[in-house]
């Protein structure tokens, strides 16, 4: 059996976290199967806080030499991945943004051939890349009669787009417009990639971790089959509450009492978006705290391991500001620890600024 302390350091050894890894940037995007990029910027902030060395120019060197990409893979959400894992993934992960379209736009295009809006949205965006607005409206002039931004969606879901730079460069942006990821990539999608090698690098980067936790990392559904195939190859285990989990032979489970220093996480850390049970991170009791509206969400920080508070950062007139609400008291030691790490935080968020850390409570 494996105590929810076990679960913990495991999964924050996997992730990184228990120390500032030596990994390049594409050794860390790799390993930890992306990181989820919906926002422009904040996700550098969860680089800073896994690798010893990061500078985020690499990021953007990375991005304009197409070596990684923004595109909508687990969960059909923007991530970032390697430009080999865009082609790999996505092909694996259709079959959950076509599950989404079935629910919220279809309805929108009934009797519509969609495989002729699909082709004609990709020729539009080979030739030039649009945001899902301009998108919708150039499909219009086709199908007039037709709702455009149901289209612009099904040529979203049905087809792999990357969002290219300027979109997401560190100190920069532009218009989240859309370009095929075939032609951008210069290279295919993946033929018959394999999902129990996704499985096991899941595991690698998430475990150990039950059936559900997968689903609700990936989207999938039915993945029983999968781990079931894959049990030879894996380790099982159960947690506190009797749920079988699976494991690689070669992760790393260090001990319960390990120590975990403070950490502060974006947000939207896939630490926190990967299993169906959070508790190896998130008390449930916090979670309202971390996303306190619909389409709202805070950062948050790890003490010991656990999520104990959530941050948010503020600029004015050359002062840059960390507000850090807690979810419990801190003794002194644990808030001294927190408030360096708040000043690392925001010298690499806001280089050159005075910087001033500040505690409140949540309630």
């Amino acid at each position: 059996m494996l105590s929810l302390r076990d679960l913990n350091r495991a999964t924050l050894d996997r992730q990184l976290l228990l120390r500032r890894s030596s990994l390049s940037v594409v050794e860390a995007v790799t390993h930890l199967c992306g990181l989820q990029a919906q926002t422009t910027h904040s996700w550098y902030a969860g680089l800073w806080g896994r690798l010893a060395k990061f500078d985020p120019q690499q990021v953007v060197t990375l991005m304009a030499d197409r070596a990684l990409v923004r595109i909508a893979v687990q969960r059909s959400t923007i991530h970032l991945v390697t430009a080999a894992d865009a082609l790999t993934m996505r092909p694996l992960v259709q079959s959950v943004g076509e599950r989404s379209f079935a629910s919220n736009w279809a309805k929108f295009l009934p009797g519509v051939e969609l495989a002729e809006v699909v082709t004609a949205g990709v020729k539009l965006l080979e030739q030039q890349p649009m945001t899902f607005s301009d998108l919708g409206k150039r499909l219009t002039e086709v199908w007039p009669d037709r709702d455009g931004p149901a289209m612009a969606q099904a040529v979203r879901t049905f087809a792999a787009l990357v969002q290219p730079p300027p979109r997401g460069l560190w100190g920069r942006s532009g218009l989240a417009v859309h370009v095929p990821a075939e032609q951008y990539l210069g290279r295919p999608l993946a033929v018959d990639p394999s999902i129990d090698e996704l499985i096991v690098r899941y595991l690698t980067a998430f475990g150990p971790a039950s059936v559900q936790d997968a689903q609700t990392w990936s989207g999938l559904t039915r993945l029983g089959e999968v781990f079931e195939r894959l049990r030879p190859r894996l380790i099982a285990y159960a947690d506190e509450q009797g749920r079988e989990l699976f494991d690689v032979p070669e992760g790393p489970r260090p001990e319960a009492d390990v120590e975990a220093p403070v950490r502060f996480l974006y947000d939207f850390d896939n630490l926190l978006l990967s299993h169906a049970d959070r508790t190896r991170v998130l008390d449930p009791a916090y979670r309202p705290l971390l996303w306190p509206q619909s389409n709202t969400a805070l950062g948050s920080v790890l003490v010991d391991g656990f999520v104990r508070a959530s941050w948010r950062p503020e600029k004015s007139k050359g002062k840059a500001h960390l507000t850090v609400i807690s979810y419990q008291p801190f003794p002194t030691r644990q808030r001294s620890a927190v408030e360096a790490e708040g000043r690392r935080l925001l010298e690499f968020l806001v280089p050159g600024a005075e910087h001033d850390v500040r505690f409140t409570t949540a309630g």
